[in-house]
């Protein structure tokens, strides 16, 4: 069986469907997302309502947390904490509702593979720690004994491996589960990279082949843009999306 696993979505509807006709096209049977569908773009209602649509599960990000009004928002930076008032005034309450009931963290049980869904890191998930480099990758691997493991948060994609107690961050966005080693897999960003790349990222996980690998998808990057702007959001969340940073 073969799963789609998203990220990240940052009300990046344009991203978001781009992506999703990329799925379509892989002849996806199973998609689940990371989390953090809303913040920062221009239709977090719109992005809310696809993913209910069409993901079999979910788990709560930072950012949808903080537009609900329940996260530390004095923690975000002054652009970050702009859109995620912004997004409390304009979410309607299907948006809100769907985003009360989600879990900090989902485990994908199949005959094919087992693994565990999170949006940060599986230490302390509350905490919202980023997984940026392999000594939190290890800390990750110790608070769980899953063996292959879905994050985004960081909108980096990448894959740590720990094999023998070694943990080695892989650039590479594929890989072979290998049957003597634990994989954790960042997923990237739909709506918001920060790798240098702008387009969107979606991560394939075929339980058959055991082969896992983050897919990119052009999508029409002005649109998003213009949305934004239209809504008077902060000028460098438009601008950023052309660079991927």
């Amino acid at each position: 069986m073969k799963f789609a696993i998203l990220s990240d979505i940052h009300a990046n509807f344009e991203a978001l469907e781009a992506v999703l006709r990329d799925i379509e096209a892989a002849h996806i049977q199973r998609i689940f997302c990371l989390g953090d569908i809303v913040g920062y773009g221009a239709n977090p209602n719109e992005c809310c309502t696809r993913i209910s649509e069409i993901a079999e599960a979910r788990v709560l990000g930072n950012h949808d947390e903080a537009c609900l009004g329940k996260g530390h928002i004095e923690h975000f930076n002054s652009v970050a904490r702009m859109a995620a008032l912004w997004t409390q005034k304009v979410m309607d309450e299907p948006t809100r509702d769907y985003l009360e009931r989600a879990p900090m963290s989902f485990p994908l049980l199949t005959g094919d593979v087992e693994a565990l869904l999170v949006h940060a890191s599986p230490y302390h998930p509350n905490d919202w720690h980023y997984v940026l480099s392999e000594h939190d990758a290890a800390a990750a691997f110790r608070s769980c004994p899953d063996k292959l493991i879905f994050v985004g948060h960081s909108h980096v994609p990448g894959i740590f491996v720990e094999r023998g107690g070694e943990v080695i961050f892989h650039r590479a966005l594929a890989a072979t589960l290998e049957p003597d080693a634990r994989y954790l897999v960042n997923v990237g960003s739909v709506g918001q990279p920060r790798d240098g790349d702008p387009r969107g990222a979606w991560c394939l996980l075929d339980g058959e082949a055991r082969t896992v690998t983050v897919n990119r998808v052009t999508y029409d990057v002005e649109a998003a843009q213009a949305k934004i702007r239209a809504a008077k959001l902060p000028e460098i969340l438009a601008s950023r999306l052309a660079w991927g940073e």
